[in-house]
């Protein structure tokens, strides 16, 4: 979750899609990606993310949304990019009863401890690849550990 899903979001929803389908587990994790605010809703994914993942040899087709009282409720994890993700996302949350998601930092999981992953949104190029390598790096971690 990031806060307007077309840059930061987006990518981690895609890598991770895509290690889950490269490991045959893709019948077992429903993943997914929304926005904190509504900015960008039914907006694609900004376009240097979608060339980001394109070189990487990723498609996605996600429309940005935003964050439901019922992914609260569906998900098991929300994993967020940023301590005013977290802090809103852990606000949002002590509203909706029968909360099961655990909300945590995306990079939390990262091996290389790059605990923010920065919007790369006002930045080139080369700040979105930063963006798809913590990504593969977090996501990698996260889907090893036990669940």
């Amino acid at each position: 979750v990031s806060i307007g899903n077309i840059c930061r979001s987006p990518i981690a929803e895609a890598v991770f899609r895509k290690l889950v389908t490269d490991e045959k587990l893709d019948s077992k994790w429903m993943t997914d990606s929304a926005a904190v605010s509504d900015w960008n809703v039914g907006r694609f994914p900004d376009a240097r993310a979608l060339s980001c993942l394109r070189n990487h040899g990723i498609e996605t087709a996600h429309k940005a949304r935003q964050i439901t009282k019922e992914d609260f409720q569906t998900f098991d994890y929300i994993l967020c990019m940023d301590e005013s993700n977290l802090r809103d996302l852990k606000r949002k949350s002590n509203q909706v009863k029968d909360c099961k998601a655990k909300i945590e930092l995306l990079g939390s999981y990262d091996p290389q401890k790059q605990l923010i992953i920065e919007d790369p949104y006002y930045g080139s190029e080369k700040d979105f690849e930063t963006v798809y390598e913590q990504c593969v790096r977090c996501c990698k971690a996260f889907l090893e550990k036990p669940h």
